[in-house]
């Protein structure tokens, strides 16, 4: 008898390890191991979950086009998978334990809602409804810098590294690349990886005999880096393949685009932007766009400095671009007419395009309606930067009536029709235009993101802010914008910087709003009304307020400063409860949804 039950026992222990606790570790109403959230924490998040389905007419699409999108998507779904790998290290097994789960339980609501967080969030982390961030999967928690550096490693401890080995400041904090630690491990995957793929060890000279003999002496307390090309080889060769097969496919309808990705593939391989960014910013595309490459830092809250992947397919809408061609001339004029003294030459024809999202892919999935890249400083000096309107996100009737719920929520009644789409659509057509403008370079002549690290996103986003708002006027005189246009585009500036949470200083949007928000108050451009819990505007006064913030963030960036951004940021990100708590408690209370869900028919979702 006591044999039969060891046996029973040993075989419960086995089911144990294999099925991961699902059925010894439930509690009454849980349909998932614990570490994952139970479906009551996880329902009131897709409660609050707007699903917004982009299906623009593909119609006038060659056949040729057509075949190319068809390659695009599949660049696009390796795309994600990058930059999910690049914001948590566990986020990939995570999705494929999760699906494995939600198949052997048969789609509970409490799986199938983790698996709809994790396609929000792009990832096992999620932000909550009060703005904090909580692993919903059983994984490690979220580490500062994403996983871009090596686990546990703190900014004291690179500092200490790079104070004693200066040689390896550029290398460590470049656009692309990803820091590991120089163990034995490390370096034989590198290597691996070197050896697996010939042309990458011809394309980056010197790289293999350099971890070659850092594998002679490894250092478990020293770093090296390692570009995007070698740490996602894998993927990236893929990708190169894929690229390359679209260009085949599209080059009899449109031989630009078909060069400039041509030269997009390649820059996956060589880790540089430089011709594929010259072919895209130059070249005049007829029917598709594509936004491939990683370029945004937002997610690098260590330093601020390493970029993620994103990739967009866009079909153009060719009469809207001309017309918006054709109205932005003057740059220069505006240019000069910044609160700064240290202006600069810029190119008066951007190449700006609107168009209507077909799929989006990693940092750029999510509701993103503009774009200016690239954002490297010789690269826009070279050859300029190119700005992507997604008129179909823009202008989504969905997502503009929750905006306009929010407006009425914050502001006193006299101020409810001012809000206007149109004033969103100019507003972020010239937040992008602002990142054209204004500072690009310290004093120093050093980069805006090395200088003031993980300030940098803040204050060129602040900036870009300021500058749609403050040439206002002068497109108004100029006749670009009627009186109730400016209006709108100025309502449109008010409604950006309020704010539905105290922000995280992480949040690199949210804080440079909530900065904007106190200086308004500060300097008497918003008022707040408590008898009603209601913000009143002085129109009066919004340019000569705009300015005066915008000179000093200006100021700011030329200086290039650290300490100062950060005395700046921690001066205007004060939040109170009696002021911006009741705005944001009565914009929350208002709020039929806080997350978007994308889904898109060229997806067949």
């Amino acid at each position: 008898m006591k044999k039969i039950l060891c046996a029973a026992a040993i075989s419960l222990v086995a089911c144990y390890a294999i099925f991961g606790q699902t059925a010894s570790r439930k509690t009454p109403g849980e349909d998932v191991p614990r570490g994952n959230w139970p479906l009551e924490k996880s329902q009131s998040i897709i409660e609050k979950t707007q699903t917004v389905r982009l299906a623009p007419d593909l119609s006038h699409l060659t056949s040729g086009e057509r075949a190319a999108v068809n390659k695009l998507l599949q660049v696009g779904q390796i795309f994600q998978e990058l930059y999910e790998e690049q914001l948590h290290a566990q986020a990939l097994s995570s999705h494929r334990d999760l699906l494995s789960l939600d198949k052997r339980l048969n789609s509970p609501a409490a799986t199938q809602n983790l698996l709809t967080l994790y396609r929000i969030n792009q990832g096992p982390v999620a932000t909550t409804l009060d703005n904090k961030r909580e692993t919903f999967l059983s994984v490690n928690a979220r580490q500062v810098g994403s996983n871009m550096y090596p686990s546990g490693v703190t900014k004291e401890e690179l500092e200490t590294f790079l104070s004693a080995h200066p040689e390896k400041r550029a290398s460590l904090l470049h656009l692309r690349s990803v820091v590991r630690r120089a163990t034995a491990e490390s370096l034989r995957l590198d290597l691996a990886k070197l050896r697996q793929y010939p042309a990458l060890a011809t394309l980056h000279p010197g790289l293999q005999k350099e971890l070659a003999n850092m594998l002679a002496r490894p250092d478990p307390k020293g770093f090296y880096a390692v570009p995007y090309s070698i740490a996602y080889a894998d993927k990236l060769v893929r990708a190169h393949a894929l690229l390359n097969e679209a260009a085949d496919a599209v080059e009899k309808d449109d031989e630009e685009f078909a060069g400039y990705l041509r030269n997009r593939s390649r820059d996956l391989l060589t880790n540089d932007y430089e011709s594929g960014d010259a072919a895209w910013v130059t070249a005049r595309f007829k029917n598709l766009n594509a936004q491939i490459g990683s370029y945004e830092v937002y997610a690098d809250d260590l330093y601020g400095v390493k970029s993620f992947f994103a990739f967009n397919i866009l079909s153009a809408r060719g009469q809207e671009t001309q017309a918006l061609r054709q109205a932005m001339k003057g740059l220069q004029a505006l240019e000069d007419s910044l609160p700064y003294e240290h202006h600069k030459k810029v190119r008066e024809d951007i190449p700006v395009g609107v168009y209507d999202v077909v799929a989006d892919f990693g940092q750029s999935r999510g509701g993103n309606t503009a774009t200016i890249l690239p954002n490297e400083s010789y690269l826009a000096r070279r050859y300029g930067r190119t700005i992507l309107l997604r008129s179909n996100i823009m202008r989504h009737p969905d997502l503009f009536g929750g905006t306009s719920k929010r407006w009425e929520a914050a502001v006193a009644p006299a101020h409810h029709n001012e809000l206007k789409a149109e004033g969103n659509f100019y507003r972020t057509l010239w937040h992008e235009v602002g990142h054209y403008l204004g500072v690009a370079l310290t004093k120093n002549n050093q980069d805006l993101d090395i200088a003031l690290q993980e300030n940098s996103s803040a204050m060129e986003e602040m900036k870009a802010d300021l500058v749609s708002l403050f040439v206002a006027e002068a497109l108004r005189k100029q006749n670009y914008y009627t009186a109730e246009q400016l209006r709108a585009v100025y309502a449109s500036g008010i409604l950006r910087v309020l704010q539905n949470n105290k922000p995280r200083r992480d949040q690199a949007y949210n804080t440079m709003q909530l900065m904007q928000w106190n200086f308004f108050m500060e300097n008497e451009l918003l008022a707040f009304d408590q008898a009603t819990g209601r913000l009143k505007i002085n129109y009066d006064k919004y340019h000569e307020v705009v300015g005066k913030l915008l000179t000093k963030v200006l100021e700011v960036q030329y200086e290039g400063d650290k300490a100062a951004s950060d005395k700046f940021i921690e001066q205007y990100t004060t939040w109170d409860e009696n002021l911006h708590g009741v705005i944001a408690k009565n914009i929350r209370e208002q709020q039929r949804y806080r997350f978007q869900l994308f889904k898109y028919a060229a997806l067949k979702e």
